[in-house]
């Protein structure tokens, strides 16, 4: 796929309107949180500050603050600071429209219009019209991105330097941080100097979703280009195919695992096999049949350890009553997705009968 280079962007990145725009996502539903608020407290000095730092070329990012999360599974979240996230979301504004525009149209990750519930109505659609469904899912993805392999193709859309240059120092500022979480994993052809490479993308950051999205849309290219798939979805590092014959999957296994050895990385090739449409296939967070979605049991055992905790602090005044309502219908906006009336009658009594407990 041939792709259009673009040229004079940066000078967009820092015009006081986009700056502005930047702000006020980075600030969105954050606007109480300490660094925000002092962000706001001075914010025409701060947006002219960054102004400046970006037309002068002299910006430099800060020190990320990383914590874990161990649900649904271990990861390292690292957070940018404040006045980071704003020059992220600047960045984003110009060179997002760029790359989404090369997207395939079952990509569903960090895009607008897209995302975590429409990506279960297309897989519900493709189980009702093929005989058979393999789930595959990269290992340590974010750990594993090639800094050089990414900067390569986002090059072959942004040809300004300057923009380049900023796109250097925020990977540059990320580099490391996931080194602990990636196990090493040799190529074939590597040497001292391919395995010395920087690698890993900080979770956490509005760049790292998108750029997860530019790294594996060369694999979204390539299931549609070369290897005609009808039926594919993606969401970040999670993909199904759907075939009539298990044949086809397993040759087009394959063929992914493969390709993805020129992007550096690795299938959980064990979890990679074909199974029968009729018996549903686990994708995020639910089990899909063709003809209904329970949530699987894991998260909503999860989500009553996550609920007896949230009401503990409630009770003790660690957590308002507004932030409790707002956690609780989070989980029962996404539950409901699914065919969870029962489930979430249930848990709806449990909850009150704990807030009315002394």
């Amino acid at each position: 796929m041939t792709k259009k280079r673009y040229i004079n962007l940066y000078t967009g990145l820092y015009q006081p309107q986009n700056l502005w725009a930047a702000f006020k996502k980075a600030a969105r539903g954050k606007r109480y949180h300490p660094t925000a608020a002092a962000f706001e407290f001075y914010l025409e000095y701060n947006l002219v500050e960054l102004e400046q730092d970006l037309k002068s070329e002299t910006y430099l990012p800060g020190i990320y603050h990383n914590f874990q999360i161990l649900s649904p599974k271990r990861r390292l979240i690292s957070a940018a600071p404040f006045r980071d996230r704003v020059v992220h979301h600047a960045l984003m504004n110009v060179i997002e429209p760029l790359f989404e525009r090369q997207f395939i149209y079952d990509s569903y990750a960090n895009r607008v219009g897209k995302g975590t519930h429409q990506a279960l109505d297309r897989c519900t659609h493709y189980l009702r019209r093929y005989r058979y469904v393999m789930h595959c899912d990269v290992r340590q993805f974010f750990p594993s991105i090639d800094h050089q392999i990414l900067r390569g193709i986002l090059a072959e859309t942004i040809a300004d330097l300057k923009v380049l240059a900023l796109i250097d120092k925020i990977l540059a500022s990320g580099a490391g941080i996931q080194k602990e979480e990636y196990d090493g994993v040799v190529f074939p052809g590597d040497n001292l100097f391919s395995l010395g490479r920087s690698r890993g993308l900080p979770i956490g950051n509005l760049t790292s979703q998108h750029w997860a999205n530019v790294y594996l849309n060369e694999l979204d290219q390539f299931a549609k280009r070369r290897l005609k798939t009808r039926a594919y979805i993606r969401y970040v590092d999670d993909l199904l195919l759907f075939a009539d014959d298990k044949a086809t999957l397993h040759g087009w296994r394959s063929e992914i695992i493969t390709f993805l050895q020129s992007l550096r990385l690795t299938l959980h090739e064990t979890r990679a096999q074909p199974r029968p449409t009729v018996t549903g296939i686990p994708f995020l967070g639910f089990i899909i049949f063709q003809d209904h979605r329970r949530i699987k049991p894991r998260n909503g055992y999860a989500f009553q350890r996550r609920m007896k905790n949230l009401i503990a602090q409630n009770k003790s005044g660690k957590l308002g009553d507004r932030k409790l309502a707002d956690r609780l219908q989070s989980w029962i906006n996404h539950a409901r997705f699914g065919d969870t009336w029962g489930l979430r009658r249930e848990l709806l009594s449990k909850i009150n009968l704990l807030l009315l407990c002394p």
